[in-house]
């Protein structure tokens, strides 16, 4: 896919987050890899529902932005996940209402920010780990995140998501359409959780997942 096709492929995911709720007001932000290397990534404070693809910011593979409007403060954090997960090529981070809420109920960091209430998010999200509060833009939190994808590769469970306490979800995938569907399946599973508090599925039904769809649970 060119640049061109990725520019217009990051203002429409953005566009549709945005019309749906997952993404108000400035907050969030998404990034991909580009084929031939560098980073493109929404600006700063933008609005994800009113994205210019003139104005994305482009980066070089040194993190060094040569055009657009001023890089998200994240860019950090995003290429912390390039760099620990190869085969990511798109990030979203969003501050959907139902994950942050879920992290209020939570103490301390774990592995699962939400049990595995629903097939569907046993195969196509999995383990969420909860990544420690630190104040937005911190780039410590890269580290940590890159430490967790690492943790969880070396477990045999690969994540595609990491949820910021109080602030939201990191997801990732091989496309801008593909990682929009992580998040939106991740946001409305917290969803489901906060209205219901449903008994998760029994070990038989996650290992059907495993056997029949390749679930990494």
């Amino acid at each position: 896919m060119t640049e061109h096709n990725l520019r217009d492929d990051i203002c429409r995911v953005g566009a549709s987050l945005f019309a749906r709720g997952y993404v108000h007001a400035t907050a969030g932000n998404i990034s991909v890899r580009l084929p031939e290397g560098g980073y493109l990534i929404t600006p700063t404070d933008a609005c994800l529902g009113t994205l210019d693809p003139a104005r994305l910011a482009l980066v070089n593979e040194a993190g060094v932005q040569t055009s657009g409007d001023r890089a998200s403060k994240t860019l950090t954090l995003h290429r912390r996940i390039y760099g620990a997960d190869p085969q990511a090529r798109c990030v979203i981070h969003t501050h959907s209402t139902h994950l942050v809420a879920a992290t209020l109920v939570q103490t301390g960091p774990t592995d699962d920010l939400l049990p595995p209430i629903a097939p569907y998010f046993v195969m196509k999200v999995g383990h969420v780990p909860l990544i420690p509060y630190h104040r937005p833009g911190d780039p410590a939190v890269g580290e940590l995140v890159a430490q967790r994808i690492a943790q969880m590769q070396a477990a045999g469970t690969p994540i595609r998501a990491v949820m910021l306490d109080r602030l939201g979800p990191n997801v990732w995938h091989r496309s801008p359409a593909e990682a929009s569907a992580v998040l939106e399946e991740l946001e409305e599973t917290a969803r489901l959780w906060l209205l219901t508090r449903a008994a998760p599925l029994n070990p038989d039904q996650i290992h059907e997942l495993r056997e029949q769809f390749g679930a990494t649970w």
